[in-house]
């Protein structure tokens, strides 16, 4: 043997080299730029995008020489988060030299000690105490066309300037702006596309798109309103004392309906009337969004601007909705999931909603999440039926492909199932101010209605057929003992313990967690051999210590 046999594994020079981990391009398919873009063209597509000149005019507005906003959160979605370092850039250094002119302006000094005009330095005769700081909004990937109050109250927030698309919703504390920006959108594209799919000129349209896309349908309804008389737009609009501003967009005032956050230009007077129209959507909404649309109009077409196709469907099912209406009648505990806390009349919708399910004779449990998902709700398997509070554009669940173990539906939903007699109306409703007055007329209606109504009437599972005895858990038992054995047990040692898993009504209303504790295969410690009679037998065991146990005595003698 010439050479010693190899006792590891071979290795070489490519052993040690670290692996080449290929960097992922930042694809910004929102703005006209190249992937080898220079960073001057890249800025100025931003600015351009962003129309950053107006946002720094609007955060640089002064109220006797203070500034109206101090502290200034900036919100960006996920797909628009890639330009949130350039903006901050780009805004930081143009509003300090803002400052530096009023400032200079305000004393009258000349800037003939500043080197570089440019640079943004405050000099030494600028008072800084007044400046203004920003902070950057990232975590909002659920529902991110709201504006997120509760992240701006951790940096004491006076103004949340919010980027990319938006629903719009009135908010209730923090002041708000919009930044929709500038999309780039084919308008010679959609119109043929638009002719080929109306071929008849007396046809009911109705175009609608997404916030950013929305300032296009201007011209192109005072191009097309000659050619089809029955063309209808929906504009932004904006409510009177509202909380928020729309920069570089001035919504139409018209006097027309206003609904589903637009005020629709061109006949349209009467909910009624959305039903003889066809929808056009530009860009597809999201699921909420788009159940909510077919539910309004005669048909949904949707155009894609990156495609620059038309599609029609498929679509959420609405007849899930209406099965999840029926199985809430027989839910005896509801979970309340509140999305959102900065939509207006959250709490209001919240205590109504929280007096129909005690009305009704249901317990519920109130749940504020940040992202719901299927782990998080399974963890409360008391619950059998959700109630979701939210955005109508992205905070509602649509749960398409059954992931969810237990069903979710709207308020609207829920107010339906909990009334004496369910009425599908066809439609499904999102809006708080609509589903509160839905509630008011309901209670109205409660108050003229003789009290007749009978707390035993036996409820049965419209899926299953089954009866269920803990659909009202909260109404008065009178007639059945509080026990299971039907006699009361004298007090023991354990008796704390016997008494709450074998109990099925505590002061006269069913007990929702101990049925559900029963109805379980194993109830807690102890109840897997509950029925044991005999135990084990006790059998002594080795003593001794280690050096000489009792048994080893006798042999090592």
């Amino acid at each position: 043997m010439d050479a010693a046999p190899a006792l590891s594994t071979h290795q070489d020079e490519a052993t040690f080299q670290f692996d080449k981990v290929s960097t992922k391009k930042k694809l910004r398919n929102h703005l006209e730029v190249g992937d080898n873009v220079e960073y001057s063209e890249l800025v100025a597509a931003i600015r351009d995008y962003y129309s950053l000149d107006q946002v720094e005019e609007y955060l640089s507005a002064t109220n006797h020489q203070n500034y109206l906003f101090k502290h200034i959160t900036l919100q960006f979605p996920d797909e628009l988060l890639m330009d949130a370092a350039t903006v901050v850039h780009e805004l930081q250094r143009n509003l300090s030299q803002i400052q530096v002119m009023n400032t200079i302006a305000k004393n009258d000094e000349p800037m003939e000690n500043c080197q570089e005009k440019s640079c943004g330095c405050r000099g030494n005769s600028v008072d800084t105490t007044n400046g203004q700081r920003l902070w950057i909004l990232a975590d909002t990937s659920y529902s991110p066309c709201c504006i997120d109050e509760v992240a701006a109250e951790h940096a004491n927030s006076d103004l949340v300037v919010h980027f990319g698309d938006a629903c719009l919703n009135p908010v209730d504390k923090v002041r708000a702006a919009y930044v929709l920006g500038k999309p780039k959108f084919d308008a010679g594209s959609f119109r043929e596309k638009f002719k080929e799919k109306f071929i008849d000129s007396n046809a009911k349209v109705v175009v609608m798109a997404d916030a950013p896309f929305t300032r296009y349908l201007r011209q192109f309804y005072d191009d097309f309103k000659s050619l089809y008389p029955n063309l209808v737009i929906a504009e932004l609009y904006q409510e009177a004392g509202s909380l928020h501003d729309i920069i570089d967009y001035k919504p139409m005032k018209s006097s027309g309906l206003q609904t589903l956050n637009r005020t629709f230009e061109g006949g349209l007077n009467s909910l009624e009337d959305l039903k003889d129209y066809s929808l056009l959507h530009i860009t597809r909404p999201h699921d909420p969004r788009l159940l909510q649309l077919t539910t309004r109009f005669s048909s949904v077409s949707i155009y894609d601007p990156f495609t620059k196709e038309i599609v029609d469907g498929p679509y959420p099912n609405l007849m899930r909705r209406y099965r999840y209406m029926h199985m809430a009648r027989s839910a005896g505990t509801i979970g309340i999931l509140v999305n959102t806390l900065s939509l207006s009349n959250t709490k209001t919708l919240l205590n109504a909603i929280s007096s129909k399910i005690r009305e009704a004779g249901k317990k519920y449990y109130m749940f504020v999440v940040g992202k719901p998902n299927v782990a998080k709700l399974a963890n409360f398997e008391n619950v059998e039926l959700w109630c979701v509070l939210g955005c109508d554009h992205q905070g509602i669940i649509i749960d398409q492909s059954n992931e969810y173990f237990k069903p979710i539906i709207t308020p609207y939903e829920l107010i339906l199932a909990l009334n004496d007699e369910v009425e599908w109306t066809g439609q499904w409703v999102t809006e708080f101010n609509t589903v509160l007055d839905q509630l008011q007329n309901d209670e109205t209606l409660q108050e003229n209605k003789d009290g007749d109504e009978s707390d035993e009437e036996p409820v049965f599972d419209p899926v299953t057929g089954t009866f269920v005895s803990t659909s009202k858990p909260l109404r008065r038992i009178e007639h059945l003992r509080v026990t299971m054995n039907g006699e009361k047990n004298e007090p023991s040692n354990n008796s704390l313990v016997e008494r709450f898993s074998n109990t099925v009504a505590i002061k006269g209303t069913v007990s929702t967690s101990a049925m559900h504790l029963q109805n379980r295969e194993w109830t807690g410690l102890g109840s897997d051999f509950v029925d044991d009679e005999e135990g084990a037998i006790v059998e002594e065991g080795r003593g001794g210590i280690a050096r000489g146990y009792d048994y080893d005595r006798e042999v090592h003698k």
